[in-house]
């Protein structure tokens, strides 16, 4: 069996890459299931949207988890911050819509 021409390659990793992605989505959706949950119950309770201390141990462990899996920490976090402020705003218009 011959190398795949780097024609071939790239298309093998992009079929990969898009894989990869679709299986992202799938796992973003099933996360803001949960965190919608957790908004539900945070409105009802009257808690606050946002946990600044529970977020800071999440960046903590996924800028390590970055790290062991070679991935640049710093995105990570980017990444989880971007994600954290996207789910305090579902909880910020449950707590509203409970209101």
């Amino acid at each position: 069996m011959s190398d795949p021409t780097p024609q071939e390659r790239l298309e093998q990793l992009r079929a990969s890459i898009d894989n990869i992605d679709a299986a992202l989505i799938h796992m973003l959706a099933e996360r803001f299931r949960c965190t919608q949950e957790v908004g539900v119950l945070k409105a009802r309770h009257e808690m606050p949207a946002s946990d600044p201390a529970r977020e800071a141990r999440q960046i903590a462990r996924l800028r390590a988890l970055a790290e062991e899996a070679h991935l640049d920490p710093e995105f990570a976090e980017k990444w989880f911050n971007f994600v954290v402020a996207e789910v305090i705003r579902h909880h910020t218009r449950l707590a509203d819509a409970a209101e």
